[in-house]
C-alpha cells in the first residue's frame, strides 16, 4: 500500500476514557449512531438490498429499520485530531463534550494503547481512567449536534456492569467489555465493601 495515498482515516488515531462517578459508583458509557452499524443491520435484515446493486443507485427500502439499531454503547471516545494539544487534553475535552465533567488532565490516568478496528483502520487507541464528581459537572454533555453527535449519557452501576458487558442484547464496543474487565481486576479489589 502506498503510505503517501493512504486514506487520512487510517493515520488517525483514537482515545477513549473509562469514567466512574465516584458518588454513585456507576461506569458513564456514552450510546452513539453508527452508520456502519446501521447498514450492516440492514444487511442483515434485507439482504436482498444488497444483492444486484450497482454504484449509481442504491434501492430505498420499503420498510426501514429504525435509527436505534444503529446505536452502540461506547465509551466516552474522540478521534485525535487537534495538532497541538496532548491525547490528555483532547481526552478532557471529549469528556466536557459527551458527558458534561470538567476533567483536569491530572485526574486522568493512562491504562494502555492497543489497535483496534485491525481489520478495517489499525488505528491506534489510548484508554484512560477518570473518576468524576457532582461538583465536576459543568453542562449535560451529549456531544455536539453539529457533528451529529446526540449523545444521551447512560449510567452502568459497578455491581451490574459485567452482566451487562456479557448481555448480547445491549450493542457494544469490545472498549466497554474490556474496560469493565480491567476496572474489576484492577479497581474494585481496592474499593471499601459495602
Amino acid at each position: 500500500m502506498d503510505m503517501a495515498r493512504e486514506p487520512l482515516f487510517f493515520k488517525i488515531p483514537v482515545l477513549s476514557v473509562i469514567i466512574i462517578t465516584d458518588n454513585t459508583a456507576e461506569f458513564l458509557v456514552a450510546p452513539k449512531y453508527s452508520h456502519a452499524v446501521y447498514m450492516c443491520e440492514v444487511e442483515r435484515h434485507h439482504p436482498e438490498v444488497f444483492q444486484n446493486q450497482n454504484k449509481e443507485s442504491f434501492p430505498s427500502l420499503e420498510n426501514p429499520l429504525p435509527a436505534v439499531v444503529g446505536v452502540t454503547y461506547e465509551l466516552c471516545a474522540g478521534i485525535v485530531d487537534k495538532p497541538g494539544l496532548s491525547l490528555e487534553e483532547i481526552a478532557c475535552e471529549e469528556i466536557l463534550e459527551e458527558c458534561g465533567y470538567r476533567v483536569s488532565t491530572a485526574d486522568l490516568r493512562r491504562i494502555t494503547s492497543y489497535r483496534s478496528g485491525v481489520g478495517v483502520t489499525g488505528s491506534r487507541q489510548t484508554l484512560f481512567y477518570a473518576e468524576v464528581n457532582d461538583q465536576m459537572r459543568s453542562s449535560g454533555g451529549g456531544g455536539q449536534p453539529e457533528e451529529g453527535e446526540l449523545i444521551e449519557v447512560v449510567e452502568i452501576p459497578l455491581g451490574e456492569s459485567m452482566k451487562f458487558a456479557y448481555d448480547e442484547t445491549f450493542p457494544k464496543t469490545m472498549g466497554v467489555i474490556f474496560s469493565f474487565m480491567w476496572f474489576h481486576n484492577n479497581i474494585a479489589p481496592k474499593l471499601p465493601k459495602k
